[in-house]
């Protein structure tokens, strides 16, 4: 009954997390402008090209998946590896993080890769993708550095007032990521403490964190690994093409709005909902646009990229045991 009940909740709390930042920053909105948008105003013509660059930055993921998985003496089938992907983000949406755990279970079950190796591996990709976004974060920083400050002030973080900060609304959101993610990490830690008690798995998680070193093709993991990025980045900025109210911003601007989302994923939601959402409508503000129209970008672009994500994991669903002959 404890697990019955502890699987429940792992499913509800990020949803219950999410609903309640979404409806703090949707409150007063009239859903009628963002639908008049969709129908009428938006250029679907670039936000079918923001979409490949989607599908692009997953498929990279997947090749790139197959290069690490490689030293380990593993040679899965490379449309395993993609559909594998593309599972992982549509189990995200029902149990954040837990794509990870699946990816490795779809290679375990249809090319015979233990999964604790196949683990390591997606560590290691962890790994180099933290240190990917905290090194575009920083240039964005140091670019855009007046931008942040007035992020912070905007959102009570601006410690010249400590009233302000306590009495922010913003600075309620912030604290309550925070602690969600403080949560998840609790959780992750926890559940690597079982994977330990199980013989071996610690020493083959290491071989696969450490397989990278040895692919034998590192230049071309680099290159995979900057168009992730560069896709990832892409997609986002196309769809300030898509609307009239936010053609005017450029790549800087794009930078800024992609880091912050990128960190607002962090917080375990379905898809980065709500917390995503609270980020990108803060910072566009900070550029001119106004609350409304950041607040139907928010809603637009995340709807149709999560779309992207079910149909995706559809695919993925309906190709691996197509695709494959289970002895």
């Amino acid at each position: 009954m404890k697990k019955v009940i502890s699987q429940i909740l792992k499913i509800l709390l990020p949803l219950i997390l999410g609903a309640i930042i979404l409806w703090f920053v949707y409150r007063d909105f009239d859903f009628r402008k963002a639908g008049e948008v969709l129908l009428h105003d938006m250029n679907y013509g670039w936000m079918t090209v923001s979409l490949i660059f989607g599908v692009m930055s997953h498929v990279f993921r997947g090749w790139r998946w197959k290069i690490a998985l490689k030293p380990l003496g593993a040679d899965p089938k490379t449309s395993n590896c993609v559909n594998a992907v593309f599972f992982s983000y549509i189990a995200n949406l029902v149990l954040p993080r837990v794509g990870e755990i699946s990816r490795c279970g779809i290679l375990a079950k249809y090319d015979g890769i233990p999964f604790s190796r196949s683990l390591g591996t997606v560590v290691t990709e962890r790994i180099i993708d933290t240190l990917c976004i905290l090194t575009i974060s920083a240039v964005t920083l140091l670019l855009q550095m007046n931008v942040f400050k007035s992020f912070f002030r905007e959102t009570g973080a601006d410690l010249n007032d400590i009233t302000a900060v306590f009495s922010s609304a913003g600075f309620y959101i912030i604290l309550l990521s925070v602690l969600a993610v403080g949560i998840l990490l609790f959780l992750l830690l926890r559940t690597l403490s079982l994977y330990e008690r199980v013989k071996g798995t610690v020493r083959n998680i290491w071989e696969g964190i450490m397989s990278v070193r040895k692919t034998g093709q590192p230049y071309l993991f680099l290159f995979y690994t900057v168009m992730i990025w560069f896709c990832y980045f892409m997609q986002f900025y196309i769809t300030f093409y898509c609307f009239e109210f936010t053609r005017h911003l450029g790549i800087l601007a794009g930078l800024v709005l992609f880091v912050g989302g990128s960190f607002a994923v962090l917080v375990p939601t379905p898809n980065g909902a709500g917390p995503w959402h609270f980020a990108v409508i803060t910072m566009m503000t900070l550029y001119g646009v106004s609350a409304t129209d950041a607040g139907i970008f928010a809603l637009i672009v995340h709807g149709i990229q999560t779309f992207l994500i079910i149909l995706l994991g559809i695919y993925a669903m309906a190709m691996l045991p197509a695709t494959n002959k289970i002895t």
